[in-house]
């Protein structure tokens, strides 16, 4: 039989899914419960929309013809 090799622990394996996924951006992290019941609540203020990318180049019509950026003036 191979050897299994992991690359890592099982508590570096567990704390790594117990980990918010998805708070990097977030203004504010409300953890709810502990162990698998947890429950992160990650709350973005009014105000904080920030564009992500470049600005959409547009896409083509009905008949065809490319329509254009719809934000030409940049406020979002």
């Amino acid at each position: 039989m191979p050897e299994i090799k992991q690359s890592r622990s099982a508590e570096e394996t567990i704390a790594r899914r117990m980990r918010n996924s998805g708070g990097e951006e977030a203004d504010k992290v409300i953890k709810s419960g502990e162990g698998v019941r947890r429950v992160y609540h990650n709350i973005h203020l009014s105000g904080s929309a920030k564009q992500h990318g470049d600005d959409h180049k547009g896409e083509p019509g009905i008949d065809g013809r490319m329509r254009g950026p719809a934000n030409t003036k940049g406020q979002y």
